[in-house]
């Protein structure tokens, strides 16, 4: 059985990463600031207080796990801390044992034509624009890292709440639309394709992106 970290369990897609792997009878340790944000209740899940700025921190938490996951997301007045947090849990899992570190990205930097991303066309919404080019700073540290196994998944262009399927298509980096032009994803599949990572291992040192 394989064990998992979490950080950033107690956020929108994090509390769907987390339903999905104790579903599968994974053991998972929610890694959060504050424990009584975590309101699930399982056999198999531990909440463990914990850091995501503090290399000691991350590497006790890891510690002792097979698989880290941060679902980690920025706040909207601070998008370049998720940067630090990648450069962080980077160093950090290295130093533990854990063998490999799976991270939610972001859309905007997938490529909606040859050389032009998401985020640089006219119409995404400046609203977002912040945490999308912090996402796609912090893939730039991912793709610099040669020693750890990381895996970055982008979900589609929308992502949100909904139903879980257990149904998607699988691309790298370039944006999935389906016939309508719409690229979406719900959370909840897209926790099923995190997790469906973590069992297959395919993108080693990878972005991939995921939708309908």
């Amino acid at each position: 059985m394989k064990k998992i970290a979490l950080f950033g369990a107690t956020g929108t897609i994090g509390q769907r990463i987390l339903k999905e792997a104790l579903s599968r009878g994974y053991e998972v340790t929610a890694v959060v600031r504050d424990a009584s944000k975590v309101l699930e209740k399982h056999e198999n899940l531990t909440v463990a207080t914990g850091d995501i700025f503090n290399e000691d921190s991350i590497v006790k938490t890891a510690t002792g796990h097979d698989v880290v996951i941060s679902a980690y997301g920025p706040a909207f007045e601070t998008p370049q801390m998720l940067v630090e947090a990648t450069r962080t849990l980077i160093a950090s899992v290295k130093r533990s044992d854990a063998q490999r570190l799976l991270a939610v990205g972001g859309a905007g930097s997938l490529e909606v034509a040859p050389g032009l991303q998401l985020v640089d066309t006219p119409d995404f919404p400046e609203a977002y624009k912040a945490v999308a080019l912090a996402h796609r700073d912090a893939l730039a540290v991912y793709l610099e890292e040669k020693e750890l196994d990381w895996t970055n998944l982008s979900p589609a262009g929308f992502i949100a709440p909904g139903e879980r399927t257990g149904q998607y298509r699988i691309g790298t980096d370039q944006l999935l639309v389906n016939e309508q032009g719409e690229s979406r994803i719900s959370a909840e599949d897209y926790a099923v394709a995190l997790l469906d990572e973590v069992e297959n291992h395919t993108f080693s040192r990878r972005r991939f992106t995921v939708a309908y």
